[in-house]
């Protein structure tokens, strides 16, 4: 499962949807659980983004 989440393809995919539905959330949904979603989703997507960004710098197992 570590190998499948770490993988350039699934990072850039939780990247962009999450980022989307970031910005889109709030207005789809009412009130908090618009401002909540949005909020998550975007730390996701902030927390994908930060993986893709250090991803060159992994190291090789011996």
């Amino acid at each position: 499962m570590k190998s499948l989440l770490s993988a350039k393809p699934t990072l850039w995919f939780l990247f962009l949807f999450n980022l989307v539905v970031a910005a889109v959330a709030p207005f789809v949904a009412d009130g908090a659980q618009g401002v909540a979603t949005g909020v998550g989703m975007g730390a996701v997507s902030l927390g994908a983004g930060a993986a893709l960004l250090r991803g060159g710098r992994r190291r090789q197992p011996a």
